[in-house]
């Protein structure tokens, strides 16, 4: 066994561990709550940044408790299968508590990694069992923190003498920070657009059609022929009032201009200037607006997306647009032409494409 391996580096290794962990529930429960959004939850539209940041934050911490979860897992390995397993409650409960932890944690990162590559090689639906999971880990977390506590007080203050031979404890401390930066660093430039020449492992390089990355074209959609057929008309509904609007006439009104980000739950984000018409202006022109939730729905046939709500704060945002055009000209086919929704502060997969209807909800 490795003079390394012990409760000083396990401890240490332990608290950067549970940060990247913790701050990466948070940040997640965040992100579930803004596209699946409980009755007291309020999200603002401004500052527009913000979910990028969270978002952003969310997918890098955990790509750098990647490297510290196996650091910590090699500095306990040895006692994980001490004699006895199970032993008396106390031990039963921080054995169950470990395994629980491993097994959780490690699910979550691996599934999480491949969700930053949109691979999803499995038949459960990754948004709900990632949340459920998230609970699971974080419960076993606190568990494990409970019965470890009196073990990681000792471990940091009692001075323990340097190993004979091998690796140093301040060797193996070092190269865990070292591969938890170099692991963020190698994600991060999806959301810090200086840091991309170093992101190496990123899925998203911030390119793309008109200087976006897109997740989903229109091929993927089905939506091509609809999108671009001559006879194409956005639908607006407020109660009883019902207007369409063709693509010259959306047009035809005032135009106005806001820089956004579009930030998707896969950590990447992309800051564009986007042209259209203003959502509060479009509701003004076919009726009252009552001030609910509006419904956008997409010329998708299905799919989970096809639909999205915005609330209240953000459809009356100035920049919220119905987007015609981006960064300079018209509104690429995979960008959500002929019309598509851009508001501040929301994931990307809420940002409807083609879109077909526009209706307050009651």
């Amino acid at each position: 066994m490795s003079p390394a391996r012990g409760p000083a580096v396990a401890a240490r290794v332990g608290i950067a561990l549970g940060l990247a962990i913790t701050t990466c529930f948070l940040t997640g429960l965040l992100s579930h709550w803004i596209q699946h959004p409980p009755t007291w939850f309020v999200w603002p539209a401004h500052p527009v940044w913000l979910y990028r940041v969270t978002q952003g934050t969310h997918v890098i911490s955990g790509v750098i408790a990647v490297p510290l979860l196996l650091v910590k897992l090699w500095s306990v390995y040895p006692r994980l299968f001490a004699r006895p397993l199970f032993g008396n409650p106390l031990r039963a409960l921080e054995r169950g508590s470990i395994a629980v932890l491993v097994g959780s944690v490690t699910f979550q990162l691996v599934t999480g990694l491949f969700n930053t590559a949109q691979n999803y090689p499995w038949k459960f639906f990754f948004t709900t069992t990632h949340y459920a999971m998230a609970y699971i880990a974080v419960g076993a977390l606190a568990v494990h923190l409970a019965v470890k506590l009196p073990v990681v007080r000792e471990a940091l203050t009692r001075p323990t003498p340097a190993p004979a031979g091998g690796v140093s404890r301040r060797a193996i401390l070092g190269g865990a920070a070292f591969a938890a930066v170099a692991a963020g660093m190698a994600v991060a430039g999806q959301t810090v657009p200086f840091l991309r020449w170093v992101s190496v492992l990123a899925p998203r390089s911030g390119e793309g059609p008109q200087g976006v990355p897109i997740n989903r074209t229109a091929a993927e959609a089905g939506v091509g022929e609809r999108a671009t057929a001559a006879d194409y008309a956005l639908t607006v509904i407020l109660g009883d009032r019902r207007r369409t609007f063709t693509r010259a006439e959306l047009a035809a009104l005032p135009q106005h201009d806001a820089t956004l980000p579009i930030a998707c739950v896969e950590g990447w984000s992309a800051s564009a200037h986007w042209s259209g018409v203003r959502l509060r202006d479009l509701l003004a022109a076919t009726g009252e607006y009552r001030g609910g939730t509006v419904r956008f729905t997409s010329l998708e046939g299905g799919g989970l997306y096809r639909t999205s709500n915005l609330p209240r704060p953000h459809v009356l945002a100035a920049d919220t647009l119905i987007a015609l055009r981006l960064n300079g000209s018209e509104l690429n086919l995979d960008h959500g032409y002929p019309c598509r929704l851009i508001a501040p502060n929301r994931p990307g997969v809420l940002q409807t494409k083609w879109l077909s209807t526009i209706e307050e909800l009651p």
